[in-house]
């Protein structure tokens, strides 16, 4: 009982250290494991392990088969939340170079890590092909900790993520169907015998994960299953499926479950969300107990085995070989800069999926006799480790030194998606700055990303915006909703981690009837609140530029804006479109020569604006 509660304990104070730290969660818990593991063996008085997942094959926490069981469908579970996030409208939305990252790079890392593995470490070629499988996956759980650490070129930080995001249940796949492979002909590959084995494994896989799917989802849409039982049901189910499928055809289970996810993430699932919490918290627990139980599974005989030059050697082809040609040649013809595709080259650490079904392909296969199968969990962990703690860091340095570090954020984060919110990030946009509306009501934000505007559902109370790598280039912030105490809040929230050159909100009606409440971070006009910008973008929604004279003509529309309750000027543009935003207590503004004037609402007339020109050059 102990050592269990142990494990779980540790488990989560390695999931908050790694928080802390920013490092991936999967660095500590393995360093974790292999600490009260095999390397506890070599300072207990006996020689023990502090944690004995499985001893003399019958006693420990789990005897017999047990680990292999709890594995098994700790794995499951995993790679069906994997599936789950996986949507191929999201494929082809991301562009040219990250489609070919999850297939040609995937391909390039298969062929070329299976022939290093081969001839390096002498494997056998079905060994060395599940191993290279097995090293595809990147994943998100171990990319997103180093890119929240680093700010970014927006397409290099993009490309990174989406990546990891994409090829988790896509590696996940590949490596199954290719241990598939091998258990269909009991380590013989290419015989009629494995050909037809892995032709039901697939069939079953595909059948029972498309038909399960279905009828989880109808059960769903159709409100069959009461809203406090869905996530214990589709749990059940998947656990349900897993094992059902496996009795029609040994080992198609985990086939079934990827499948599964997939299938489910496309049908458009009302709560879909709420089920992606659940299983991303359940994930959680999951992933802390298993990678210390694997760690610690490991004996240091096992260590050793691959504690070689030949390792070292294979890491490194796969790290600085086989990762930057897939990366290369995945973005020819791209805009990607060499800079740029050298440093996506250079952050590839492997993850969470790759590490677990590892080992669990390793029990089986160990238990199978087939050889060199003990070799499959040290190898993958020492990939893995190896690569996390490499990126982990120097990903700032090397990105620093590729020049793709982003010294200047000038993004902008709008809070609040209302007409006015959406006509100004429209703006925004076309004038080639990176815009992020968030916003808590579901509508807003489907309007904002009809428009083609990055638009977020988030709520400004949580944390969770702080960790979004797409806010990574964000150093302004316009609070923009109609209530004054979240908009003082989003400033209050986020002023530290997105508001470095500016954070600004719109004025309330109680301050612009009282001028000398007048808030430093007022936007546009002392005399426009949210209503009237609001009641402005419907009546006007567009937004026009005047070109200014001097800084006489500038003062002079400003003067007839005040008159003219339908006018509001929001930025200054400059020559080379630098927009400067105009605040309600401006006082100090520079006017370049072909600088223009950005507002809201009717059009300065041309004869006035002429009669103006014409009463600055009297005075001059």
């Amino acid at each position: 009982m102990v050592e269990l509660a142990g494990i779980i304990i540790l488990g989560i104070l390695a999931q908050w250290f790694a928080w802390r730290l920013k490092i991936p969660a999967i660095l500590p818990l393995i360093l974790i494991g292999l600490l009260v593991g095999p390397i506890a063996t070599l300072f207990t008085p006996d020689g023990s392990k502090l944690i004995e997942p499985v001893w003399n094959g019958d006693s420990g926490l789990f005897p017999g088969e047990s680990l292999y069981y709890f594995v098994s469908l700790a794995i499951a579970i995993i790679l069906f939340e994997g599936g789950l996030t996986l949507r191929r409208s999201e494929i082809l939305n991301v562009g040219p170079v990250i489609v070919k990252l999850i297939t040609v790079a995937v391909a390039i890392t298969f062929i070329g890590s299976g022939i290093a593995a081969h001839f390096i470490l002498g494997l056998s070629w079905q060994i060395s092909l599940l191993f290279s499988a097995l090293i595809i996956v990147t994943g998100p759980t171990v990319i997103s900790p180093i890119l929240r650490n680093i700010p970014l070129k927006k397409d290099v930080s993009t490309i990174l993520k989406w990546e990891g995001i994409l090829i988790d249940p896509i590696g996940a796949l590949v490596a199954v169907l290719v241990y598939e492979f091998i258990i269909a002909g009991k380590g013989e590959a290419f015989t009629s015998t494995a050909l037809i084995e892995f032709g039901k494994i697939v069939l079953f896989g595909f059948t029972f994960g498309f038909t399960f799917a279905h009828a989880l989802s109808y059960a769903v849409k159709k409100k069959i299953i009461p809203h406090y039982l869905l996530n214990v049901f589709t749990l059940a189910t998947v656990l349900g499926v897993f094992v059902l499928a496996d009795q029609f055809a040994h080992e198609s289970g985990l086939l079934a479950v990827v499948v599964m996810g997939i299938i489910m993430g496309h049908t458009n699932l009302p709560n879909l969300k709420e089920l992606l919490y659940f299983k991303e918290s359940l994930s959680v627990l999951l992933i802390s107990i298993l990678f210390i139980l694997l760690a610690a599974n490991i004996n240091y005989a096992d260590l050793l085995l691959v504690y070689n030059w030949e390792t070292l050697i294979l890491f490194v082809v796969v790290v600085f070989v086989v990762r930057p040609l897939g990366v290369f040649l995945s973005s020819m013809n791209s805009t990607l800069e060499t800079n740029e595709k050298l440093f996506i080259s250079w952050v590839g650490p492997r993850g969470i999926v790759a590490a677990g079904i590892a080992s669990l392909f390793g029990l089986k296969l160990m238990n199978q006799n087939v050889p060199n199968a003990e070799l499959i969990t040290p190898l993958v962990f020492t990939i893995v480790l190896g690569t996390v703690l490499l990126n982990a860091t120097t990903a700032r340095p090397i990105a620093r030194l590729f020049g793709v570090f982003l010294t200047d954020s000038q993004g902008i984060l709008i809070v609040g998606s209302s007409s006015f919110s959406r006509l100004i990030a429209k703006y925004l946009k076309d004038n080639d700055r990176h815009v992020v509306i968030i916003d808590n009501n579901r509508s807003n934000i489907e309007m904002a990303q009809s428009m083609g505007i990055d638009a977020i559902h988030a709520n400004i109370y949580s944390d969770d915006l702080i960790d979004n790598i797409e806010l990574s280039d964000v150093g302004y912030i316009m609070a923009l909703t109609g209530n004054t105490s979240v908009n003082k809040k989003a400033i209050e929230n986020f002023a530290k981690s997105f508001g470095e050159h500016g954070t600004y909100r719109v004025i309330s009606s109680e301050e612009m009837e009282n001028p000398e409440k007048n808030p430093e971070e007022g936007l546009f006009s002392p005399t426009d609140d949210y209503i009237k910008l609001v009641n402005l973008s419907r009546r006007y929604p567009n937004i026009h530029e005047i070109e200014l004279n001097s800084l006489e003509h500038y003062r002079g529309l400003i003067e007839m804006s005040k008159a003219e309750s339908d006018i509001v000027p929001l930025f200054i543009k400059n020559e080379e479109g630098r927009l400067d935003i105009i605040h309600s207590n401006s006082t100090e503004i520079e006017i370049d020569e072909k600088s223009k004037l950005v507002y809201i609402g009717k059009e300065f007339k041309k004869e006035e604006d002429q009669d103006l020109t014409e009463e600055e050059s009297l005075e001059n």
